[in-house]
């Protein structure tokens, strides 16, 4: 196994400080802490601490199949150097943070790491009556921040799977270095199920808080967070679910009620509506999404009423996070008409801020993206045909307009020349009664005689036989 040479930056700083003060008389310095961890030591406590523990042991062949490590990042991973900074333990005044190596100090550095870079976890309850809208809601949370969705039915099944795998052990040979662990799960679980039959299947929450309370403190909460779905349900369970173990933190001068810091959710959502919305919700909705649940008609009812007695008085869990200075955002999930509460999803995205994790994956930021990629192509494709449409709908309306325009100005034409035929009518019929006549004998008489002026003799023989109209 590679031994990996570590020293924590700010035991580094402290080495650098040291020379500045007093030059070594030494060129090169080793400057290394007091562990000798391996490279699986670091990576499985790191795996320990920051997720589930396990370790997956592969090979250099398969390392370099990896697109996302480089062959700086191997040459890196197959160091295997045994140091000693014997100088700087000798003859340096180092105030060492993390002496002992990475192994040893792995909390302190998490948390140091967690608060540099922000990487603080968020959590979050949401809270409301039922077939109000909280799981799919949740669940949509969840998917942006990354956080770990708790519900009670999950809670409960795997609290119960890790008591069955334990007590499993009793009658093994693995239980003789358990320390009486699985007997104790064994004894637990058959007082459980007792419960469960005495209660018509519902376990009392003196045993489902502890479920709680461990899926909380578990890694992946305490490191990436988690949303409460519809619990706890009242101020009692609230009380017992967040209290802390050691009363002595509490200070002695402040009247703040204590509660456990690590579990207790940032942001408390309630969700308010009607009976009668959700009774028209849930009974518009299809058959087979009703059938096997809670939702039919007399269980709605019956968990409807369930829900407004635990919520009448001051004693409800809400009044419980108003005391502690949480307090509930309140929304109202009755003007909500999509089916996936797109809505309601965002007014709690704008409440619970930026995102806190650890951020996408290479992969994730690859097929994001890709996404918005093809969002962006696809935007543009249809402004450019709403172009394309609006011109040709505009080169359409013009011919329309231009072929309208000169229909209209040859109707216009047409009828202005009727009207001046019509109103020539008069006048031609007069000068065909009274003109044309002693004009065309003018006209005959002038060529007979042939006189040198035509026009005066024509303009004479007008005067004289001009008749005279009565």
């Amino acid at each position: 196994m590679n031994i990996l040479p570590t020293i924590h930056i700010k035991d580094l700083a402290g080495v650098l400080q040291n020379i500045a003060d007093s030059r070594p008389k030494t060129r090169y310095l080793v400057a290394v802490d007091d562990s000798q961890n391996t490279l699986e030591d670091v990576v499985k406590i790191i795996s320990t601490d920051l997720g589930t523990g396990k370790v997956k042991h592969i090979t250099k062949e398969e390392t370099l199949l990896k697109k996302d490590v480089k062959q700086s990042d191997f040459d890196m991973l197959l160091v295997n150097l045994r140091m000693d900074g014997v100088y700087i333990k000798e003859n340096m005044n180092i105030r060492w943070i993390a002496e002992t190596g990475l192994k040893e100090n792995i909390t302190d550095v998490i948390k140091e790491y967690k608060q540099t870079r922000g990487l603080l976890p968020m959590r979050a309850c949401v809270l409301g009556p039922p077939a109000s809208g909280k799981t799919s809601i949740v669940q949509a949370l969840c998917k942006q921040y990354k956080l770990h969705h708790i519900k009670i039915n999950d809670v409960i099944r795997e609290a119960i799977e890790m008591l069955e795998k334990s007590a499993a052990r009793v009658d093994s040979d693995e239980n003789e270095d358990d320390d009486g662990k699985a007997q104790e799960d064994h004894e637990l679980l058959e007082t459980i199920m007792e419960n469960k039959e005495a209660n018509n299947g519902r376990i009392d929450d003196q045993y489902i808080i502890p479920f709680f309370r461990d899926k909380l403190h578990s890694m992946p909460c305490q490191n990436q967070g988690f949303i409460l779905d519809g619990y706890p349900k009242t101020m009692e369970q609230a009380k017992e679910l967040f209290a802390v173990d050691d009363e002595d933190e509490q200070e002695e001068n402040s009247k703040m009620p204590v509660f456990d810091k690590n579990i207790m959710p940032e942001v408390i959502i309630s969700l308010n509506c009607t009976d009668e919305f959700l009774k028209d919700r849930v009974m518009n909705l299809p058959e087979s999404v009703v059938a096997g649940t809670h939702n039919t008609e007399d269980g709605l009812q019956r968990r409807l009423q369930e829900f407004r007695v635990l919520n009448e008085e001051d004693t409800t869990v809400l009044n419980y996070f108003d005391e502690l200075e949480f307090h509930p955002e309140n929304i109202d999930v009755s003007k909500e008409t999509d089916p996936k509460n797109q809505n309601i999803v965002e007014q709690i995205v704008k409440i619970m801020g930026e995102p806190r994790n650890y951020g996408p994956t290479a992969d994730e930021v690859e097929e994001m993206d890709r996404i918005k990629a093809e969002k962006r192509l696809k935007k543009e494709q249809e402004e450019k045909d709403e172009i394309e449409r609006k011109e040709a709908e505009e080169k359409a309306e013009t011919i329309k307009r231009q072929t309208e325009w000169t229909n209209r100005l040859e109707e216009v034409k047409r009828q202005e020349q009727e009207v001046l035929e019509n109103q020539s009518i008069p006048l031609r019929n007069y000068l065909m009664k009274h003109v044309m006549p002693t004009l065309t004998q003018g006209l005959i008489d002038c060529c007979k005689v042939r006189p040198d002026d035509a026009i005066d003799y024509l303009a004479e023989y007008l005067f004289r036989n001009n008749p005279q109209i009565d």
